[in-house]
């Protein structure tokens, strides 16, 4: 297996600042379906032996240079080898055509991280955990549910990406709506085909109307300001491939999440839209090593970066906890 050559920016182009209290560089892997991922790797200045590692992605449609990064950064340190990746076909990561979502690919994803860590000289392969931030908590817990070699899984702010294409926000998709989107999607195959281009559902608002629901607002404040903007993010620019959503309505991702044995920390906001996907998803699982921690006052995208919101000594003693 190679990997495809990849051209990765050399330049500090995050939406957090750098720390001096980690080292850092660009790294490629591979997942099995031969795509090359694009990833930051953090590790404490220092370190000696092997390490615990985590692995961390999301949130949907977001890029490592965002979220997920300052995730990864922040748990470098405090003493774990970390990456963040872009997933398959966005970002810096390969993958033909681009802005395609999978939920079997992007479940793969997490485990081919898995694979790149467990040969590496510094870190322990029994001691990997995996952190997903927004649609990528479901991803998470998908992997966790397949991968015995995750031994720590962490839900922030979760979104069930099959479940809100399959039935709408708050569920509010019947199976005639679910029918009509999908003779929509499948027309719009034909034209993908005919153009020889894919067409893109949009990201976030470019213009946020004055009637618009809180979520947008909160998405717009995030991917749509200096506050999180990146020029790869795809909900900051032109979003993902309008016909990726079919996989997601005919493949719900959470089938045998009550089958995962190693340990869960699902987080949410108190006052987030999507809090409905973490308390569903807690229900279902099962043994004493689960735990679902509700922020106080907390929106949704204040998981995406709020340093006094997200609870980073909470995450710290949770990953030490389990990856021991």
């Amino acid at each position: 297996m190679e990997n495809e050559k990849l051209i990765l920016t050399e330049e500090w182009d995050k939406t957090f600042p750098k720390s001096d209290k980690v080292n850092h560089r660009k790294i490629t892997f591979h997942n099995r379906y031969g795509i090359t991922l694009a990833a930051d790797l953090y590790e404490p200045k220092n370190a000696e032996d092997k390490l615990p590692s985590v692995v961390v992605c999301g949130p949907f449609g977001a890029v490592k240079e965002q979220s997920s990064g300052l995730y990864a950064q922040t748990l470098a340190e405090r003493g774990f080898l970390t990456i963040a990746f872009d997933p398959s076909f966005t970002g810096e990561s390969g993958g033909q055509p681009r802005y395609v979502a999978s939920p079997d690919i992007n479940t793969e994803d997490f485990s081919a991280a898995v694979d790149f860590l467990s040969v590496q000289d510094n870190v322990d392969p029994e001691r990997i955990g995996i952190l997903g931030i927004c649609g990528w908590g479901g991803m998470a817990l998908n992997a966790a549910a397949n991968d015995t070699r995750i031994k720590a899984t962490v839900a922030s702010t979760m979104y069930d990406m099959t479940r809100v294409n399959a039935r709408g926000y708050f569920d509010a998709m019947d199976a005639d709506a679910r029918y009509e989107q999908r003779k929509a999607l499948n027309a719009q195959r034909i034209e993908d085909y005919k153009n020889g281009s894919y067409q893109l559902g949009g990201g976030v608002v470019d213009s946020l109307p004055e009637d618009a629901p809180f979520y947008v607002k909160d998405y717009y404040d995030y991917y749509k300001t200096e506050r999180g903007y990146h020029k790869r993010s795809l909900n900051s620019n032109g979003g993902w491939n309008t016909t990726s959503a079919l996989s997601f309505m005919n493949m719900p991702i959470l089938a045998y999440s009550d089958e995962i044995r190693n340990a869960v920390l699902v987080i949410h906001g108190e006052k987030a839209h999507s809090r409905y996907f973490s308390e569903d998803a807690f229900k279902k699982l099962k043994g004493d090593n689960k735990e679902l921690l509700i922020i106080p006052g907390a929106v949704h995208t204040d998981l995406y970066d709020c340093m006094d919101v997200i609870p980073f000594d909470k995450l710290e003693s949770f990953f030490l906890e389990n990856l021991k």
